[in-house]
């Protein structure tokens, strides 16, 4: 599954879109907040900020030292809730230990929660009504449906259970009417779930711990490697691709997989943040 040949797509229907709006509405805006100095951190804002402005999205940055309290931080985001022209709020994470995550994604307006983990977005999402959800999950749901892969009455294991990436993807998938098992460290015959799978999401990071090997993997599945590990400078997922290949119907690689579908989820939420908030302001 290319990634990047999907998010090409439908990046270029955000576009259209964006454009068509602006002619009658106000210009999506997307606020990206980062919390300290981290590289990592910084160069992933640095590229979602890129994808946003070329689709006609703007950005507006705001930066925080790493020293700033939890206080400083709830104050700028209750600015940003309060601005009209801003439609998205990204928090990018991990914050630093000193601020509690949940209080700020908590305090986000969830109508421009554009990550979709606000406990608000999170409910409306376990009641079968998401509007904004998880980008991660989304994109991977999209990959899906380019390629055809129905998942109605297929066995899918999810080896993740964060709120980021294997809750929010199991509502999803139920949705769907597959049959979801979460799997996790504590797992008992995860080996044996995995062999019995339909479709298997992994998602772990940590290529010492965890690697999907084509033993763990039946012929003909569909497997989506949304791990990151990097070792010697090189970016590789949860599976060993080159062996798992040969096995399975539909394989994602590390990179060009699940990431760029990611950021274009996250313009895709920006910009139905913007027709909402337009909606309400017209009403």
């Amino acid at each position: 599954m290319d990634g990047q040949l999907v998010a090409m797509y439908a990046r270029s229907q955000v576009k259209k879109a964006v454009d068509k709006l602006k002619v009658f509405g106000p210009i999506p805006c997307l606020a990206t907040v980062l919390v300290g100095e981290d590289p990592a951190s910084a160069t992933y804002i640095r590229n979602k900020q890129k994808a946003a402005n070329e689709v006609g999205i703007i950005t507006s940055d705001y930066r925080l030292s790493s020293n700033s309290t939890q206080r400083e931080l709830l104050e700028l985001i209750d600015s940003l809730n309060q601005d009209n022209s801003v439609h998205g709020i990204l928090v990018q994470l991990p914050l630093p230990k000193n601020i509690n995550e949940f209080a700020v994604i908590n305090a986000i307006n969830p109508a421009k929660d554009v990550d979709g983990l606000s406990p608000f977005n999170a409910g409306m999402l376990m009641n079968g009504k998401g509007t904004i959800k998880p980008c991660t999950p989304s994109g991977i749901m999209e990959l899906l449906d380019f390629y055809r892969v129905d998942v109605n009455r297929r066995d899918a294991v999810i080896v993740n259970r964060s709120n980021l990436v294997g809750k929010p993807l199991a509502l999803l998938l139920l949705e769907r009417n597959a049959t979801v098992t979460i799997c996790h460290s504590l797992t008992k015959d995860l080996n044996a779930k995995l062999k019995s799978a339909d479709l298997i999401i992994t998602a772990v990071g940590n290529r010492e711990n965890f690697k999907l090997t084509s033993e763990t993997v039946r012929d003909g599945a569909v497997v989506i490697d949304v791990g990151i590990t990097r070792i010697e400078g090189k970016l590789i997922g949860d599976v060993d691709f080159e062996s798992v290949k040969e096995k399975v119907s539909w394989i994602t690689p590390v990179p060009g997989g699940v990431g760029p579908m990611t950021v274009c989820m996250l313009l895709k939420n920006t910009l139905s943040a913007a027709v909402s908030l337009k909606k309400e302001m017209n009403q």
